[in-house]
């Protein structure tokens, strides 16, 4: 855990303990929902292997991510303004812990439903996702955030592999209880849901609530609907163009991050011929390589800068990409999610940390629903276009993995106009 000297004044290390809960118990549902079981689940089974299959999935995420990035921005400046982050983080883990357990029902043939689950489940999951973000600029140093940052990422991955070895234990006991690996993926989702559950409750009980602005400009602006408060947020963004620029960028690396998310288990099944089981066990290293990853490269971040740190790991994106693509064998495979793995613990770590540099103090919440609107804009754009050009190209997986990594490429170019010291000052004038 990081050292007091890394927290503002009057936080404790419980209360960065409670924080950091939280992303130890939302991994586990991004990790087995998202990446390793259900997806390739809903793909072979619930939509029976049909040649749309993939692009079915595909659209589902997309639009999931669509709604989240229409109203992140909204629900955060509504929870700035009231002080009601926590409240608001509450509903949307009961949210995403229900309709995860309910995803248990879905089977062959019942494609509908499973898509709406998902979707409602990935809602609730993104939003809280940023409200979690938006307290990690409450609680530590500025020359620490990305320090701090990385060690909640990183502990957040073990909470994702231990909901991934539990699902593991569970599909390779199936044969014990008579049934097979995929009649048992279902019950995954039910010990997905309750590990989020319990995972989730030191949050509630340990994080505070703060309020930045203390009835201030913010608390005085005027309620407008959704649409119009979307619209204003956007429009604030002139005034940080810093910010603006990071967050383009992070819409860029996000959109190649989002395929290895939602479709890495679909190209180890369809491209490499991994079992299941195989896969399970990709994303379980996938998933050690990220905590080091983020362990790692929270600190050299704060030591070497955060702009040259993010530029390290897009570049071992861009290899990635081109290891994956151009790899022939499964050992070259398990290279590149290895080296995955460090680049997207570090790069979502490095990215968190640095919109917390640059957004104002009194607006975080919002701000951090802009995050998760360029994050989820990026889930639209990147797995959508990978489903394309696989359904175009008939089923070429290596294409389409060749492809995303022009996506790293054109964040790299977007980074260069990223003045992190002068976007800092902005934030506060």
């Amino acid at each position: 855990m990081p050292v007091a000297d890394s927290l503002k004044p009057g936080v404790r290390r419980r209360e960065l303990l409670g924080w950091a809960s939280y992303d130890f118990a939302n991994s586990g549902y991004s990790t087995v929902v998202l990446t390793a079981v259900f997806n390739a689940y809903f793909v072979g089974v619930v939509a029976g292997g049909v040649s749309w299959a993939t692009f079915a999935w595909t659209l589902t995420v997309a639009v999931s991510s669509l709604l989240v990035a229409l109203v992140s921005p909204p629900l955060g400046a509504w929870a700035d303004r009231r002080g009601a982050r926590k409240k608001l983080l509450a509903l949307c883990t009961v949210g995403c812990v229900v309709a995860t357990a309910a995803l248990a029902t879905a089977g062959p043939n019942t494609i509908l439903l499973a898509a709406l689950l998902v979707i409602a489940s990935n809602v609730c999951y993104c939003i809280g996702e940023s409200l979690i973000a938006s307290f990690l600029p409450d609680l530590a140093r500025p020359e620490s955030i990305g320090r701090v940052s990385g060690w909640g990422w990183g502990v957040g991955y073990f909470g994702g592999m231990l909901t991934l070895g539990l699902s593991l234990a569970w599909l390779l006991s199936a044969s014990s209880r008579g049934t097979t690996a995929a009649q048992a993926v279902p019950q995954t989702m039910l010990i997905t849901a309750v590990v989020f559950a319990l995972a989730s409750l030191p949050t509630f009980f340990l994080l505070r609530e703060r309020s930045a602005h203390g009835g201030g400009p913010v608390a005085q602006m005027p309620e407008v609907g959704a649409w119009q408060q979307l619209r204003r947020s956007i429009g604030s963004l002139n005034a940080f163009p810093d910010l603006r620029r990071l967050l383009l960028c992070m819409t860029c690396y996000q959109a190649g991050i989002a395929v290895v998310i939602a479709l890495a288990a679909v190209y180890a099944e369809q491209q490499m011929g991994f079992s299941q089981t195989d896969t399970m066990m990709l994303v379980f290293t996938v998933n050690i390589a990220a905590a080091v990853g983020a362990f790692g490269f929270g600190s050299l971040q704060d030591r070497i800068g955060h702009r040259l740190a993010l530029a390290i790991t897009l570049v071992g994106w861009v290899a990635m990409t081109l290891m994956a693509g151009l790899g022939e064998s499964r050992a070259q495979f398990w290279a590149a999610a290895g080296l995955a793995g460090l680049c997207i613990g570090a790069s979502q770590s490095c990215g968190r940390a640095m919109v917390g540099l640059l957004a104002p103090a009194p607006r975080l919440a919002e701000f951090y629903g802009l995050w998760s609107l360029a994050v989820r804009l990026a889930a639209v754009i990147g797995p959508i276009t990978y489903g394309a050009v696989t359904w175009m190209s008939g089923g070429n997986h290596r294409l389409a993995i060749l492809g995303t990594g022009l996506f790293f490429v054109a964040a790299l170019a977007v980074l260069r106009t990223v003045d992190v010291e002068r976007g800092a000052k902005l934030r506060s004038v």
